[in-house]
């Protein structure tokens, strides 16, 4: 097994933490001026993509259900998405984006490529490409951070019923 890259303890945690954290706060800011947050960018990023049920979107947004119906709420209220009954499968719900969705997303994408190009420039062309490479490879199919996935459902403890004193 390599050992980090120097003779010091590496804090992987707190690396990929702060870098999440700091790059959610760059992009918040810049979907902000937008009148989206990034949760809801996302919804429409991946529904945008392709006619994908609720979920579908949930699962590629990394949201659970109930995230994903809360966020579908606000945006189906500003007439930027719509839930209707798929046409394979009538027991689902496919999340459509409206027209008005589609001119937010495509201004919002802009902030949002402006926002990833600004952070990745910082590592020059090839330490963006080799990060980037480094990242997809650790997170997708086959990788060591592929799963857990932090949308799976948590398991519950077993809900114990208290025994009467008579039985």
């Amino acid at each position: 097994m390599e050992e980090p890259p120097d003779e010091t303890r590496l804090d992987l945690s707190f690396l990929l933490n702060q870098a999440a954290y700091a790059f959610e706060a760059h992009l918040a800011e810049a979907l902000a001026e937008h009148g989206l947050t990034v949760r809801e960018y996302c919804v429409l990023w991946k529904a945008e993509e392709a006619e994908r049920t609720q979920q579908e979107v949930a699962e590629l947004a990394g949201l659970d259900k109930s995230t994903l119906v809360l966020t579908l709420d606000r945006l189906e209220e500003r007439g930027l998405v719509e839930r209707r009954v798929s046409d394979i499968d009538r027991r689902a719900r496919v999340v459509a984006v409206t027209p008005r969705g589609s001119g937010a997303y495509a201004e919002a994408q802009r902030a949002y490529d402006r926002v990833t190009l600004e952070t990745l420039r910082a590592l020059g062309a090839k330490g963006m490409e080799s990060f980037v490479r480094g990242l997809q490879g650790l997170v997708e199919d086959g990788g060591p951070l592929a799963s857990p996935s932090h949308v799976r459902a948590a398991r519950r403890k077993e809900v114990r019923r208290r025994q009467s004193p008579t039985g």
